[in-house]
């Protein structure tokens, strides 16, 4: 039987990793459907090849062989691990983890196939990143600041994010493409459409215009002109309508799975007030 727990990761990477989860797959093949988040992702299955998977524009979908146990980390945008290149450069791609590594994803891969159990697995490649932060990963604040910003619930108009930055919005853009992978813009979009997953999953009651309750009412409070305008960011973002992707409901996704621990940052920010910029 197919599963898929999320969970949040250790404290020390509290910063950096939005959500860790050990997904396995049953007798019978699984697909999956990858959407954007605005950050990088690492799939590792257990005695396979790791990789890495690229900040996504649109949805990805993937066959997951039977009986796989996969780990995985998903990033913050901005946040990514070390790489050996800028992050624009590797925008809806999937890239074996050894030709970013090196030997050290193989011999991570080899101590991950040996650990026994998926959940030692995972530990043991969230310590391996914990090590990786403290010694290489150089963030870059104003990016990071960029993306707080930007979270849903926090409309902004991008020149006067630029300016509150002290940069241009040729300097901010080159830095979000460097550092994302995104532009301010679509990295915007990406993260307002992941806010509307996270109420939708927690089963969130609108509080928007008198009337507008459901889909429509969530779409109020994101910042979306109306259901319609949420209707084509979804149909783009995802190759779904909302009611396709949530199975009918706006209190559940199709896949069934819960997705709290990843949604749980995002929840977290709402009904606080927008900095001033």
């Amino acid at each position: 039987m197919e599963s898929y727990v999320e969970r949040r990761p250790l404290p020390g990477l509290a910063r950096a990793v939005r959500t860790v989860w050990i997904q396995r797959t049953g007798p019978a093949a699984y697909v999956q459907r990858h959407l954007p988040t605005g950050g990088v992702e690492i799939h590792f299955p257990i005695g396979g090849v790791p990789a890495l998977v690229g900040p996504l524009t649109g949805a990805v979908v993937e066959v997951v062989p039977p009986d796989t146990t996969i780990v995985g980390v998903r990033f913050f945008p901005g946040a990514a691990p070390a790489l050996p290149t800028v992050l624009d450069d590797l925008v809806d791609q999937r890239i074996g983890l050894p030709d970013l590594w090196g030997s050290v994803a193989d011999r991570l891969a080899g101590e991950m196939a040996g650990a026994g159990t998926a959940e030692r697995a995972l530990h043991l490649l969230q310590r391996h990143l914990l090590r990786e932060y403290r010694t290489s990963v150089r963030v870059d604040p104003l990016v990071g600041e960029a993306v707080r910003t930007l979270m849903p619930w926090r409309p902004v108009a991008i020149d006067r994010l630029a300016g509150h930055l002290a940069l241009s919005a040729s300097q901010l853009r080159r830095r979000c493409l460097h550092a994302v992978g995104l532009s301010p813009k679509v990295l915007q979009r990406t993260l307002r459409f992941q806010g509307f997953l996270a109420l939708a999953q927690a089963g969130a009651t609108a509080t928007g215009r008198p009337g507008a309750d459901g889909i429509a009412g969530l779409a109020v409070d994101l910042g979306y002109a109306d259901q319609a305008h949420l209707s084509r960011e979804c149909l783009r973002l995802t190759g779904l309508t909302p009611r396709q992707l949530l199975g009918g409901d706006v209190d559940r996704c199709l896949c069934g799975h819960d997705h709290s621990a990843s949604y749980g940052p995002f929840l977290a920010l709402r009904g606080r007030p927008a900095p001033r910029l």
